[in-house]
């Protein structure tokens, strides 16, 4: 979850929302990557969309059964979609998301009894770390909101 974390920072840092994520195959990284929605003018590159993508890529496979999934926010409905289409095995979460969070938050796609796959979910790692990176960018934004609006 540190690598997500640091992956995070670097979107804060390039003005991309913060959230970081990573995917480990038998215990190795294989996808490491960041939200890139500004950056690359596409509402679907959520950093676990891009780390589905890249993981995949590197294993040449449409399926990543039995991967581990870490992010440092909970996975919004499109991304826990996507998790749940991958087959990932768990998935590891730092900070719920109240407003768009589909795996605790406001619903439950990966062990929704409907659905032909679930996934373990562990929620918390990092928690305190993540959040406290969410409030401060989103803090900075709100204080710059000012100035826009005066010009």
């Amino acid at each position: 979850m540190r690598l997500a974390l640091e992956q995070a920072q670097a979107a804060a840092r390039v003005g991309e929302v913060p959230v970081g994520a990573l995917i480990v195959v038998e215990g190795r990284v294989v996808a490491l990557t960041r939200n890139r929605t500004r950056e690359l003018h596409d509402p679907t590159a959520h950093a676990e969309v891009l780390a589905l993508r890249e993981a995949a890529k590197a294993l040449r496979v449409a399926r990543l059964d039995g991967a581990h999934f870490y992010t440092t926010l909970e996975p919004c409905y499109m991304c826990a979609g996507a998790l749940l289409h991958a087959r990932i095995a768990r998935v590891v979460f730092a900070a719920r998301d109240p407003k768009f969070g589909g795996l605790v938050s406001l619903g439950r796609v990966l062990d929704d009894p409907r659905a032909n796959h679930r996934a373990e979910l562990v929620e918390g790692v990092l928690a305190r770390e993540s959040a406290a990176l969410l409030q401060q960018f989103f803090r900075e934004i709100r204080a710059r909101e000012p100035q826009r609006q005066a010009q």
